[in-house]
């Protein structure tokens, strides 16, 4: 048998409310009615209440001054105020108390039926009808699964799986998530090859290639430059598209979204290629040929081999004959990032600014041993609601507010997602090899592992090949490399941790996202 939700009904006039009373009680509820607020504040002292429903207008003990009270005494305990009053200023001092919900009388007993829906079986009934929602789409999703799908096609599913996956979550059906959480696996394995199958021709034969790494600024940033806009490119490293749907509430206090898109990274799904392809506006073997001087390969400082990318994205703007004033800027501290704010007024004049933005990184970085990192961001959701908090608190979150006030358009983006792995794959190389725990390159490269996609000749997909022996390997899906010197301790350490560089719609499907200020 159900516990039945108690009432405190507090209201000069709680003899004329009776049929109300009467009637929630045949609904099953508990009902306490006291006629002013003093008495209110002594029984919530000595007993515990599910919700309030508070009259504003009473004598001696206003009903404000009652829900201050109660708010001091138990701020958790939804309250409802109720009041023959439409004034303004009366509202707006009740809604920055908190209340819940705001009656105007004379209510009815629907009326008051709903409000006690909505703040006590809101979750039972948004479980309930997310749940059955996403059973009825889990048979159509689980059809649109296919190899033949084109890029805008997986687009659109991947962005149908965030979308649940965020519903399950706040619905809290943690089966629900389970069974989306197998059919996200599936996906993506069948990704992965599709992927593979189809990735040379995007970089070759294509009529119609996704917008890659190296093509997303001359097609995404660009045209709008063209225009004579003022363009703010924010890239934050490592942002996966979920990650993007966390912060955009806080983001669309200043801005609107124009357009909420996804384009595809290069592999491997590292910083050191895709980033620098993305500032050069040229693949990674291109690169090196062409700016030598700009690409850094013996250097086990993973920041390093980035450290020109104004000067790559310098050499683009001459090529796209934009001569313009820009400013590039990369934060990797708290300290940068104060700074940056600091000094924004120096830049706002510019027809371009492009701000690389380092913290989602750290998160997922693969050689961080820092425990506390991997408590806080476990899984897909904890993993979210840092980031949210992050961005929340951060010096970005002024610099979009600042970009607003100074009527720039932003380009939000990301190099590269990420994936939690699962599933060690042994590997075998020599000492030359990289340490990316998702993709190796190096010379005699070896694995038993069944999904690993093997690329012999690092020519055909535009990347370098320091040796001539040189090849590279990538993992799929959930898939990790581990190498058997210590098999054990690395599963365990890297199990469950978020990782980039191979190939998955968390890596390769990322946010490209057009805002413009309010």
């Amino acid at each position: 048998m159900s516990v039945k939700s108690k009432i405190l009904w507090v209201d000069d006039e709680i003899e004329i409310l009776k049929p109300h009373i009467l009637f929630l009680e045949q609904k099953g509820y508990e009902l306490y009615p006291v006629s002013n607020g003093n008495d209110a504040i002594d029984m919530i002292k000595s007993d515990d209440f599910d919700i309030i429903f508070l009259d504003e207008n009473m004598p001696g003990l206003s009903g404000l001054e009652t829900l201050a009270q109660i708010k001091n005494l138990k701020p958790g305990i939804p309250v409802v105020m109720i009041t023959k009053s439409e004034e303004e200023t009366i509202m707006e001092e009740a809604i920055g108390s908190k209340i819940s919900d705001y009656l105007i009388k004379p209510v009815n007993p629907n009326q008051i039926l709903l409000t006690l829906k909505k703040n006590l079986d809101d979750r039972r009934l948004i479980q309930e009808k997310t749940s059955g929602s996403y059973q009825k789409e889990f048979a159509r999703m689980g059809m649109e699964i296919s190899p033949n799908l084109s890029v805008e096609e997986w687009i659109v599913l991947y962005r149908k799986i965030i979308f649940w996956e965020l519903e399950l979550q706040k619905a809290n059906d943690e089966n629900m998530l389970m069974i989306l959480q197998t059919q996200k696996e599936e996906a993506n394995k069948v990704f992965s090859k599709a992927f593979i199958r189809n990735y040379r021709d995007w970089l070759t034969d294509s009529k119609t290639p996704p917008v890659l790494s190296h093509t997303l600024m001359q097609k995404s940033v660009f045209p709008a430059l063209n225009k004579q806009e003022k363009v703010l490119v924010v890239v934050i490293d490592n942002l996966r598209y979920d990650q993007w749907k966390a912060i955009q509430p806080a983001i669309e206090e200043h801005f609107r979204v124009l357009k909420d898109s996804m384009y595809c990274s290069i592999l491997p799904t590292a910083t050191q290629y895709a980033r620098n392809a993305l500032f050069a506006g040229m693949m990674p073997v291109d690169i090196q040929k062409r700016f030598p001087q700009y690409w850094v390969e013996d250097d086990d400082d993973e920041n390093s081999k980035n450290q020109y990318e104004s000067e790559l994205l310098g050499e683009l703007l001459k090529r796209s004959g934009l001569n313009i004033k820009f400013n590039f800027s990369k934060i990797l501290n708290l300290r940068a990032g104060r700074k940056y704010v600091d000094t924004f007024s120096n830049i706002a004049s510019n027809q371009l600014n492009v701000l690389v933005y380092n913290f989602v990184d750290m998160l997922s970085h693969s050689k961080t041993n820092m425990e506390i990192i991997k408590e806080l961001a476990n899984d897909e959701a904890a993993y979210r609601s840092i980031t949210r908090s992050w961005f929340d608190h951060s010096p970005l979150a002024e610099v979009f507010e600042l970009a607003s006030r100074n009527n720039m358009k932003i380009i939000l983006t990301t190099d590269h997602g990420s994936i939690r792995v699962k599933n060690p794959v042994k590997i075998y190389g020599d000492r030359e090899t990289n340490a990316n725990i998702r993709f190796k390159y190096g010379r005699n490269l070896n694995s038993d592992g069944k999904n690993v996609f093997e690329l012999r000749n690092p020519a055909e997909f535009y990347l370098p090949r320091p040796n001539v022996s040189t090849s590279y390997m990538f993992c799929q899906s959930t898939d990790f490399f581990v190498y058997p010197n210590n098999y054990n301790y690395y599963v365990n350490f890297f199990s469950d941790t978020f990782q980039h560089g191979g190939i998955s719609l968390e890596e390769n499907l990322i946010p490209l996202i057009t805002l413009a200020p309010k």
